[in-house]
């Protein structure tokens, strides 16, 4: 079965992980390829403004392919070299591609978010929790470590302590740690998730285009960069944007008292 299902509506497109009798197993033949051509489609796609990412079923994503592990099938069987460049062809390119949007991503988590399930939910800008959500990295619980470049990912949002905790215990934390801990912006009731996840997206979409992928650009270039360096960064996309109908736009509506219409233009 194909791991994605995508679906636009207006400015948001959403992405569903579409394994649901098998809790959204990542790492089967072809999920990295389903993924970078859903992201480049979006990337190339300037009518996308935002981007909702949620599971089917009971479950975010389980993480990797259980099964698959114990049969050393897949991305899982052959010799060490062999599963080495089964992560870099297949698994890593689910997370390079999720991470090379260009728009800001939502986690939907509607349930269990585990192991590399968790990590792709952390990859997002933005991550809202159902009340059945659970959070954990659980790799050396099965003898293995994070290879998606988890111990990257994690300590950024919660700091180094707490995914320390979480890595080395192999703990699952409900979503009131979650929101305590600032993994998620916030826990729904499991009903209205996804209405919670459009009403954010919506309020996203009605940016200027080029103006959010910029900032979107400048928060992620700002994680390496010196002061001096995202100054000058931000000075030359500031001047691009200055530039544009809609940062006229914006201003007509401010100084009208209207909600601005962007274009992208």
């Amino acid at each position: 079965m194909s791991l994605l299902t995508i679906e636009k509506s207006g400015h948001v497109t959403t992405l569903t992980l579409n394994r649901p009798e098998s809790m959204n197993p990542l790492g089967a033949a072809g999920d990295g390829d389903a993924f970078v051509e859903a992201c480049d489609a979006i990337n190339s796609d300037m009518d996308v403004r935002c981007v909702i990412l949620t599971g089917a079923g009971r479950a975010f994503s389980a993480g990797g392919d259980i099964k698959a592990m114990k049969e050393r099938t897949g991305n899982f069987g052959g010799t060490a070299p062999a599963i080495a460049d089964g992560y870099r062809n297949n698994i890593h390119r689910i997370l390079r591609a999720l991470y090379g949007l260009r728009v800001p991503l939502i986690a939907a988590v509607n349930g269990p978010a585990i192991g590399l399930g968790c990590d792709l939910a952390c990859l997002a800008d933005m991550r809202i929790a159902s009340g059945r959500a659970k959070f954990g990295v659980t790799f050396l619980k099965l003898g293995i470590i994070p290879g998606d470049g988890g111990t990257w990912i994690l300590p950024r949002i919660i700091g180094e302590a707490r995914a320390s905790e979480l890595f080395y215990t192999g703990d699952v934390i409900d979503p009131a740690t979650a929101l305590d801990w600032g993994l998620v912006s916030r826990v729904v009731e499991p009903e209205a998730l996804m209405d919670e996840a459009n009403a954010l997206a919506a309020k996203v979409a009605k940016m200027p285009p080029h103006a959010l992928r910029q900032a979107k650009n400048l928060l992620r270039q700002g994680r390496h960069t010196s002061y001096d360096t995202a100054l000058e960064m931000a000075a030359n996309a500031q001047a691009l944007m200055h530039v544009t109908d809609d940062h006229m736009e914006g201003v007509d509506a401010l100084l009208e008292k209207r909600a601005p219409v962007f274009k992208g233009e």
